[in-house]
């Protein structure tokens, strides 16, 4: 037998009733609202990139390390004492050689990846060769200590310019991919030789094809090999070989 109206109008005052009893009405929406809103800054962090180094210098400033000050005072070097400690070696070598003009032969710089000692080929390698030249070996002998002095992965990378090698060196070198990668490994002799523990260290030659000035966000492509190899200026900054620590999530 259907419902009277009467019965009706009691069956939904009941209902208000027991609704005004429970949670206002508008909070389902309110939390539909938040959880969206945490949805969105996960996904933000999620797509975002986070420099290491930088976060370990705010934890430090802020007092976030974990541990007694002992313990801490026991640890190895952080990224951030390896930044500080790169950045002061290269101070010291640009006074010592009393030039502050021109491009610095030897750069500091970090990224998601870690804390990078770039040191330019012009100063490190013979011309189209995998031969160190005199003093590029002192160079290494200032960074070895914080080396020892980390536990951090080391991957040593060799980069060059556009350029083709020229036809007669292309029988020991067919291609700047050989040749980037022999510095690399060349490299990666000598620190073994100055007493760093091979099971820390990786070499690979990268070639033309990453740029010292390419950013995150661009693709590697053909045009942009051209656009940043297009001056003498670019092309010296690009043969470079690089030092890595690398950041614990690279490994």
């Amino acid at each position: 037998m259907p419902a009277t109206p009467q019965e009706k109008k009691k069956f939904i005052a009941k209902g208000m009733e027991q609704v005004e009893e429970g949670l206002p009405g508008w909070f389902g929406t309110f939390a539909d609202m938040m959880t969206l809103l945490f949805a969105f800054f996960v996904l933000l962090a999620a797509i975002s990139t986070i420099d290491p180094v930088k976060l370990q210098n705010m934890a430090d400033s802020m007092g976030k390390s974990v541990g007694t000050k002992e313990e801490m005072d026991n640890q190895a070097m952080s990224l951030g004492d390896i930044h500080k400690a790169a950045v002061k070696m290269v101070e010291e070598m640009t006074q010592e050689s009393g030039s502050d003009e021109g491009e610095t032969p030897v750069e500091v710089t970090t990224s998601p990846k870690g804390v990078t000692i770039g040191i330019s080929s012009d100063i490190s390698f013979e011309s189209g060769s995998a031969t160190t030249k005199q003093g590029f070996l002192d160079i290494l002998k200032k960074i070895v200590p914080t080396i020892q002095e980390s536990y951090f992965m080391i991957a040593v990378e060799g980069h060059t310019d556009s350029d083709p090698l020229p036809k007669a060196l292309r029988e020991k070198y067919p291609s700047n991919w050989e040749l980037s990668g022999a510095r690399a490994a060349a490299v990666v002799r000598l620190l073994i030789g100055l007493e760093v523990d091979p099971t820390r260290l990786q070499s690979v030659g990268y070639g033309e094809f990453v740029p010292r000035d390419k950013t995150t966000a661009e693709i590697i492509t053909t045009d942009l090999i051209q656009k940043y190899n297009s001056t003498p200026q670019q092309k010296s900054r690009n043969r470079r070989v690089e030092i890595t620590f690398l950041a614990p999530n690279k490994l």
